[in-house]
């Protein structure tokens, strides 16, 4: 019996039942999930486009062709968007200060380790502030947008979006004001997401959630094919993590194993 028993939760397990059987957290909304999982999908797609770059199976200036340069762009300002938009969710009916900080340590957490990775591993230079840095600093800013009208929150996200279209300036050059996006001149990066103007997505998608009252939606019942979906949404910070090194591991085997 015991046999069967383990053999049956290891087919579950491997048919995703055991993901659909676990409860959803408490005021999760899990459309927002299924949303980070999409969001998720078009990242591996653009650092798998990127990768087949670097290791020479496309032209190297692919990623920089018009629509992949939209692309990363669109990624990335979902993935904020969405930040803003769980703030609100998590937050907006009074800041649970523990559950933020803890959240945002895990983000600086990361973020500092991908800083200190890239000065080995990623082409095109270190990454001094990039998509988790923009991340974790965002929400900190947005914050103080909590109890603000929806509009207002809303305006100055495109205020933040204008801005970014502003002559640069000389002094806001140099490593210590790089976060702002201003600068004349900046460091070469792998991963370059300023605060302007990528702040203004996660302004808008917290005004957005607060304007719609989506935290009125909380609480509904999903199938099982939307909690398997929406379980990469769940767990986005491993896969983002993850998911480079896997992606060069396995190129670098095919390589080997082609070419020798």
């Amino acid at each position: 019996m015991a046999r069967v028993a383990a053999n049956t939760h290891l087919r579950d397990s491997l048919t995703g039942m055991a993901i659909a059987d676990t409860p959803l957290p408490p005021g999760r909304l899990i459309v927002l999930d299924l949303a980070r999982s999409l969001a998720l999908v078009g990242m591996v797609v653009f650092h798998f486009t990127f990768d087949l770059a670097l290791f020479g199976f496309v032209p190297v200036d692919t990623i920089y062709q018009p629509f992949w340069y939209y692309f990363a762009r669109m990624v990335a300002g979902s993935f904020l968007f969405l930040s803003g938009v769980s703030l609100w969710l998590a937050h907006g009916q009074g800041i649970r200060w523990m559950a933020f900080w803890w959240r945002f340590a895990k983000i600086a957490t990361a973020a500092a380790l991908v800083t200190l990775a890239s000065f080995w591993l990623v082409p095109g230079g270190p990454i001094h502030f990039g998509i988790l840095h923009a991340l974790a600093v965002s929400g900190l800013i947005a914050l103080a947008f909590l109890r603000l009208p929806g509009l207002v929150t809303l305006a100055v996200a495109a205020g933040v979006f204008a801005l970014g279209w502003a002559d640069p300036s000389p002094m806001f050059d140099g490593l210590a004001l790089v976060w702002l996006g201003l600068a004349e001149n900046r460091p070469l990066m792998g991963d370059y997401v300023p605060l302007v103007p990528w702040l203004a997505p996660c302004l808008a998608g917290l005004a957005l959630a607060k304007l719609v009252g989506l935290h009125h939606w909380q609480g509904q019942t999903p199938t099982r094919l939307w909690r398997i979906m929406a379980f990469p949404g769940q767990h986005s910070l491993v896969i983002y993590l993850i998911h480079q090194p896997i992606l060069f591991g396995l190129f670098n085997a095919f390589v080997w194993a082609t070419r020798g």
